[in-house]
């Protein structure tokens, strides 16, 4: 890091606005014992670029996101408490159509700072930790961007590279090393000098230090999603092994506290070191004093959740503990805002925690009356120019479209906003094969695409791109991640394989149920692939069990031969093992394009020009093996919806209620799955 002074003192006044504290310090003086003080943790997590209160796909606000309104909880937090420490968890430069112009389109220069990096600093970030996600552009954006200078193959030597501007606090990783060093790629940890007002044993307040150590870890499974930047240059290291090495140090080095900064959500299965979600073996890590997780998008602590992973052993979902670890998740896109705000008592040696006194909370941008927090001006005022440019940039014509391409019924049908990108990708990978694999021209090509917008976020959170003009912030709507095209060979029972995990996607339905039955899962939407082609045709049979869903699966007519070979176009984190499709670890992959999904989407519209339901967003390769139940099977999209689904020939669908109760501003769906 070598931010320049005048960043960092422009930040400082910048962050004065949101009542920042700018200016840690070592103080080193004795500290009597019996000295109290209190310090809470403030934790972002998975912003993914969402500076602005602001939906780039639909060019419209949306209060429902943003940093300008998590600017305005850290605000009410450091006016609430003295001391505050605010740390990010990552999976911060990706995630909006911001940080792919400034990655990909109009590249930062070496002398600018990253604008999600730069509202950062103007709010007085201490430090951060590093994301899957934060891979997805390549290790040489991801050193220019932080401001690291990283060694490894295929980079110029670190003292041949120069030090850009990245953010203005430390972010720090230690599951992640490099294979030409063997050495972190980050720093793993550091020890943060925390002045902080406390109260000595005679009452009067006093200026102490609290030494707060940060360590950071990503999921391992970064080797898989973005094998194509970081094969044979970087490897990962356990997170519980990268943990037992690195905290005795900081401890060693007078760490009073040790904050795990842990991309990973909470899974407490035989430990692996390369498992996903980590966090909860970190938990039993000695010398943990707390955790900020993230990756999940979910909220912990939250007493009423549902969700698998809080409602495990030894995870206390009220008070917000993980193997009695205080712990806590921060949602996502700056929607919550994390706190852990400890009472802390000196003893002649170091600070104790008084653990009967921790509070952990994740505190929400939407308010009890279902209105938001006001914005902080400040962060808009910081990247308006990169916010204009960006916006320019999405309004770029591409092509038409005839009707309104949406995934609100995507989960049960409606191929419209699915079987353009399959045409894309198939068109491109074909034309590939044909000029450069001979030995594999013979084979059908097909591809597979996934529903990427599919409620999870809300009535909001949906593909949707209007009748009429398109621009590259429909094609960005229509394919939402920076993936590249890549082709698998496979065979037709991969296929059979590839549909029967994407079939998990709906739970499993009793037809003598007379009560209402959920028909959609957990399983996320994006791992929900499917083909939309009129050459291969199947049906998933929701009354079966997981891996004995798909049924009457045809290749032009024909029952498809399990040995019989084909190219299917999909994207990297697929192919490379993403989602865990059997048989999909990386092995299989003939063409590892450089191209990215959206890209080859938006060339192919250019050159087709005009978009119709007729050639590009009719042909449904699937549907729901026919059977009656006894009482409603029900699903949730957004309100009013229902002639999207009659415009696209979905039979069957009626609008039950039109608010769910979730407060997701969905409505409640029933489906017949006997027409």
């Amino acid at each position: 890091m070598n931010p320049s002074r005048f960043d960092l003192t422009t930040s400082c006044l910048i962050a004065s606005l949101l009542l920042a504290g700018c200016g840690s310090s070592d103080n080193t003086a004795a500290v009597p014992a019996g000295t109290r003080t209190t310090l809470a943790l403030l934790e972002t997590t998975d912003l993914h670029t969402n500076v602005m209160s602001y939906d780039y796909f639909k060019l419209a606000e949306d209060k429902a996101l943003g940093f300008e309104r998590t600017a305005t909880l850290i605000a009410q937090a450091r006016q609430e408490f003295p001391n505050t420490l605010l740390l990010d968890n990552g999976d911060t430069i990706q995630g909006t159509a911001l940080s792919d112009y400034q990655a990909t389109i109009n590249p930062l220069a070496c002398d600018q700072t990253l604008a999600m990096y730069k509202v950062m600093n103007a709010a007085g970030y201490e430090g951060g930790g590093i994301g899957n996600h934060e891979f997805n552009y390549g290790l040489p954006f991801l050193s220019q961007v932080t401001g690291n200078r990283f060694d490894v193959s295929g980079m110029a030597e670190p003292a041949a590279q120069p030090t850009c501007k990245g953010p203005s606090f430390p972010l720090v990783l230690a599951n992640v090393n490099s294979v030409k060093s063997a050495q972190p790629l980050f720093q793993p940890y550091s020890i943060i000098s925390k002045t902080v007002t406390a109260t000595d044993p005679d009452g009067k307040p006093v200026s102490s230090t609290v030494k707060i150590g940060i360590i950071g870890f990503t999921p391992p499974a970064i080797m898989s999603w973005d094998k194509r930047w970081l094969d044979g240059k970087v490897y990962t290291v356990g997170v519980k092994e990268a943990a037992e090495k690195y905290i005795p140090e900081m401890r060693a080095k007078g760490a009073d506290l040790v904050v795990v900064i842990s991309h990973g959500g909470l899974d407490d299965s035989a430990y692996s070191p390369t498992m996903e979600n980590g966090s909860y073996h970190l938990s039993r890590v000695a010398g943990v004093d707390a955790m900020l997780i993230g990756h999940s998008h979910q909220i912990f602590p939250n007493a009423t959740s549902t969700v698998a992973q809080f409602n495990l052993p030894g995870v206390d979902k009220t008070a917000g503990t993980v193997n009695g670890v205080p712990t806590v998740m921060a949602n996502y896109w700056g929607k919550h805002l994390g706190v852990i705000k400890f009472d802390l008592t000196h003893d002649g040696k170091s600070w104790v925690i008084d653990k009967s006194k921790t509070v952990v909370q994740a505190r929400s941008a939407q308010n009890a009356d279902k209105t938001y927090v006001a914005i902080a001006p400040a962060i808009a005022a910081a990247i308006a120019s990169e916010h204009q440019a960006t916006i320019a940039y999405v309004k770029t014509p591409v092509g038409s479209t005839d009707f309104e391409m949406s995934s609100y019924f995507a989960d049960v049908g409606d191929p419209g906003a699915i079987e353009l990108v399959n045409q894309a990708q198939a068109d491109y990978a074909a034309k590939y094969v044909a000029a450069n694999l001979p030995q594999y021209a013979s084979l059908p090509v097909l591809s597979v695409s996934a529903p990427f917008k599919s409620g999870f976020a809300g009535g909001s959170d949906y593909t949707d791109v209007a009748q009429g003009n398109m621009a590259i912030n429909n094609a960005a709507d229509l394919y939402l991640y920076p993936n590249t095209v890549y082709a698998v060979k496979v065979s037709g029972a991969d296929i059979r394989n590839w549909l029967e995990t994407a079939a998990k996607r709906f739970n499993q339905i009793n037809p003598a149920l007379t009560t209402q039955q959920e028909l959609i899962g957990s399983f996320p939407g994006y791992n929900f692939d499917m083909f939309t082609s009129p050459d291969i045709r199947y049906e998933i049979d929701v009354t079966q069990p997981v891996g004995s869903r798909i049924v009457n699966l045809k290749y032009k007519g024909a029952s498809i031969d399990p040995a019989k070979e084909f190219i299917v176009a999909t994207n990297n984190y697929r192919a490379s093992g993403g989602g865990s499709f059997p048989g999909l670890d990386g092995s299989k992959t003939i063409y590892a394009s450089p191209d990215t999904n959206r890209d080859v989407l938006i060339q192919y519209i250019k050159t087709i020009k005009t978009v119709t339901r007729a050639a590009n967003g009719s042909d449904r390769s699937w549907q729901f093996t026919k059977v009656t139940t006894a009482g409603p099977v029900v699903f949730h999209s957004a309100p009013g919806k229902l002639p999207l689904a009659q415009a696209a020939g979905l039979a069957g669908i009626t609008q039950l209620q039109a608010d769910d109760g979730t407060g997701k501003s969905l409505a409640l769906y029933a489906i017949d799955l006997s027409r």
